[in-house]
């Protein structure tokens, strides 16, 4: 399998680099890579997760995980696109699913508004506090893409509304 540049785009690596906390399941459970994994990672990981070794996870690029090992990752499904402008997915652990953001700058206004990658898909009504540090990174970069973080979810699951059946349909 061909390895692929690791280095994360700049605005994904900034906020990857704020310290997260958990707070007992009241924060955010997430814990950011600094750097991409590793395709054979991506393939291994694939493999196990939907139980079909035809897959090599070569469309995704993981950036993070929860406690429990869920992955956050770029779907890159936008042939010429930046990776920047590629959804945001979650696969948990337990099986839960979901796309979380339309693209990273989406991502940035979900993270400052108190969702992780798990929150938006295990919570996404819930109630959560704004990150004022992350929300700084996302006027940073992403001013243009303000939005709630409710708003990030629901965006993201009314322009991509089959990823979890494409996922489950890849399941062994």
């Amino acid at each position: 399998m061909a390895d692929f540049d690791r280095t994360l785009p700049v605005a994904l690596a900034e906020v990857n680099a704020v310290t997260y906390d958990y707070d007992e399941g009241n924060g955010v459970d997430f814990m950011p890579y600094d750097q991409f994994q590793p395709a054979d990672d991506n393939a291994s990981w694939i493999r196990a997760w939907t139980g079909n070794d035809e897959l090599d996870g070569a469309e995704y690029r993981i950036f993070g995980q929860d406690g429990m090992g869920g992955y956050v990752a770029l779907w890159l499904i936008r042939d010429g696109q930046p990776l920047v402008e590629q959804p945001v997915v979650f696969f948990g652990s337990e099986g839960e699913l979901g796309v979380i953001a339309r693209h990273v700058w989406d991502y940035l206004w979900l993270l400052a508004g108190g969702f992780g990658p798990l929150e938006a898909v295990s919570a996404p009504d819930s109630d959560r506090e704004l990150n004022m540090e992350i929300a700084e990174i996302a006027v940073r970069h992403a001013a243009e893409h303000e939005k709630s973080a409710r708003d990030v979810i629901r965006l993201a699951r009314e322009e991509l509304p089959d990823f979890e059946a494409t996922i489950r349909a890849l399941c062994r």
